[in-house]
């Protein structure tokens, strides 16, 4: 049974209780009776950020192949048994966990907890799903190689991570991902799925109490690897440190655009600086009123697409803003992405550019945790990154109290000199890639 339990509000009129189980399994229950239905996500704090550089991409194989089967199902019958209830499961790998989703209705919520429990503890890796997924999965890096952001992209996290396990997309390269094998999968799977390496999120029409006595049940003799009476360690992960050495990565591609990126080594999500990053972004790069569209796009014409992205990461993550454009405009959306974001460090935003920056910001963060499975989603995610649940209050609170002040300052701090990444036809992106003048 659970050796600890506590409770934190949630929105305004419900809460979310928080479980740790006798084997280390956290479990996060709220309670949401407006429709009948019950979403869980399971998350194992594995991914990316855990693989060694040889084997890139091995998370994403495994959830791949984790549903295929168990030592008691075949794939084809784990299929049946979600679809006979009109149920969703499915399974992901991202830089910083690996994931199993669950919704059903509540009736049939314990038959797919259980389920889940059988395919997180037990699954086989049938040799004939493995070679398949692994197919599919070096289909789907050639496809990337095709598409001029996802080339711009890569190029850019190699140049920005280096060796660390960021610099790779999570479905690894064709290199890493040829070599892998079941063994692989076999021994991720036993390093990394364990109890008290896992978080469960459940949301829905299920009392707290039944939903931590329902996880208790279907997890709760499932024990941590332990050797002469004492738990064994999770791996000790030793990741590079990153230093910011800026300079421009250049792929021809015989496109109708081109993809000009820049990218800044950017604060992990436990810095002092992500609130300000994250409301920087929103003003940047976020919808059709955002900075970049309206000065870069509306105004000059000069771009098919134009927006920023900032992650969140439990390492060092990258602020990016990137443009698609006409081959001939290259040069100028270069110069146009560079002086949007070096403003930022000389011009204090108005206090209505603050206002509009935070009421978006907060207002798609609330339109975030709607649904059942939203909720779920960003409770077991923050627990996983080691936020807590109370982070949901916090990020509130710091966006809302960010200052022009301090935005300017974090802006001046992280964007000193650019990573830049190009993709489109030679004549356009070669006489863009000399290092930047100093």
């Amino acid at each position: 049974m659970p050796v600890d339990v506590s409770v934190a509000h949630l929105l305004e009129n419900r809460t979310v209780h928080r479980a740790v189980l006798a084997n280390g399994m956290v479990v996060l229950a709220v309670e949401n009776p407006a429709a009948d239905i019950v979403a869980a996500r399971i998350f194992i704090k594995a991914g990316g950020r855990y693989e060694a550089p040889e084997q890139a991409g091995l998370s994403h194989l495994l959830s791949a192949v984790l549903t295929k089967g168990t030592d008691r199902l075949s794939s084809q019958a784990i299929a049946e048994q979600v679809e006979s209830v009109g149920a969703s499961l499915g399974t992901d790998a991202a830089s910083d966990y690996c994931l199993l989703s669950l919704k059903t209705v509540s009736a049939d919520f314990a038959q797919m907890l259980a389920l889940a429990a059988e395919l997180l503890r037990l699954p086989t890796f049938p040799q004939a799903e493995v070679e398949l997924e692994r197919r599919l999965t070096l289909q789907g890096i050639r496809s990337m190689q095709e598409q001029p952001f996802s080339v711009a992209h890569q190029q850019l996290r190699q140049a920005m991570y280096q060796n660390h396990p960021y610099a790779l997309s999570s479905l690894g390269t064709e290199a890493t991902v040829s070599q892998l094998n079941r063994a692989d999968l076999q021994h991720y799977h036993q390093t990394y799925f364990r109890p008290d390496n896992i978080v469960v999120s459940i949301v829905g029409r299920l009392a707290p109490e039944e939903a931590i006595a329902l996880v208790d049940q279907m997890f709760g003799d499932w024990s941590a690897p332990s050797a002469n009476g004492q738990v064994l360690p999770l791996p000790e992960l030793t990741l590079p440190k990153l230093t910011s050495q800026p300079r421009r990565a250049v792929t021809h591609q015989d496109t109708q655009q081109a993809i000009v990126m820049l990218g800044y080594l950017a604060a992990a999500v436990q810095e002092a600086d992500y609130m300000a990053l994250k409301l920087l972004n929103t003003y940047l790069g976020n919808g059709l009123s955002s900075r970049l569209f309206v000065e870069l796009r509306e105004k000059r014409g000069l771009a098919y697409e134009v927006s920023a992205f900032y992650p969140t990461r439990l390492d060092v993550s990258q602020f990016v803003v990137y443009m698609g454009t006409a081959p001939g405009n290259a040069a100028t959306a270069l110069d146009g992405l560079r002086y949007e974001v070096d403003r930022l460090r000389t011009n204090l935003l108005s206090a209505e550019e603050l206002t509009s920056a935070k009421n978006k910001l907060l207002g798609q963060y609330a339109l975030g945790k709607q649904t059942n499975a939203q909720i779920a989603q960003v409770f077991g995610w923050y627990e996983t990154l080691g936020l807590g649940i109370e982070f949901d209050q916090q990020f509130q609170q710091a966006i809302g109290a960010v200052t022009s002040e301090a935005a300017q300052a974090v802006a001046d701090r992280c964007f000193v000199e650019p990573y830049v990444s190009l993709v489109g036809p030679e004549a356009a992106v070669e006489q863009l890639a000399p290092p930047l003048a100093s």
